[in-house]
């Protein structure tokens, strides 16, 4: 039985850095994963039914009627309990439409494409209301930085040293990339770019 495709709206799992096909020596392209995770569809999920049963249970105090299948939220008083409840629902219904909003948008979603022919590297980010596109000459790439911080906050991506600049993460933001995924990553870019890789 043949695999089933990617649905459309979901972009590919991985941020593996490969060659273009049609021009491997040329041309190096990345896609990047934005907020259209299954992670984030399933928490703003979790918060959109909290926050519909908050206000349910909050509504069922006021008018005296269970409108919720589960328990009783008709005998909870007015005030302070069920006005209680409806500022929570009222909160988690405002998260909820942030949070799929932001997938929608699937913000921080792009790619990074490595130009030889041109000389030239795009870094494109989709932001929350345009999308960003950053442009400098490949001369200006000293390094590929492998960035690995475990604990509380752990971090895992690649980054550009660049020519007095800042350094310029390639990765994706949130669930951090496989170690041995991140290396070939940045190893693959650094052959290409012909820089040296640091942080291993």
């Amino acid at each position: 039985m043949a695999a089933s495709a990617t649905p459309p709206w979901m972009p590919p799992s991985t941020d593996i850095l490969k060659p273009d096909a049609a021009n491997p020596d040329v041309i190096f392209e990345q896609s990047v994963l934005g907020s259209r995770r299954f992670s984030n569809l399933l928490v703003a999920l979790v918060v959109s039914l909290g926050g519909v049963g908050f206000l349910l249970t909050s509504l069922s105090s006021y008018l005296h009627r269970d409108l919720l299948p589960v328990g009783h939220p008709a005998e909870l008083t007015w005030v302070p309990q069920g006005l209680v409840m409806g500022l929570y629902g009222v909160a988690a219904v405002l998260l909820a439409s942030y949070l799929w909003a932001v997938i929608g948008i699937d913000v921080g979603s792009g790619s990074n494409r490595f130009d030889r022919q041109t000389g030239q590297a795009t870094i494109s980010r989709r932001g929350f209301r345009q999308r960003i596109d950053v442009e400098f000459p490949l001369r200006d790439i000293q390094a590929i930085k492998v960035e690995v911080r475990d604990g509380l906050s752990p971090r895992r991506r690649l980054a550009l040293r660049l020519q007095g600049r800042r350094d310029l993460p390639l990765t994706r933001v949130g669930e951090p990339m496989p170690l041995a995924e991140l290396e070939l990553a940045g190893a693959q870019l650094a052959r290409f770019l012909g820089v040296p890789l640091e942080g291993i």
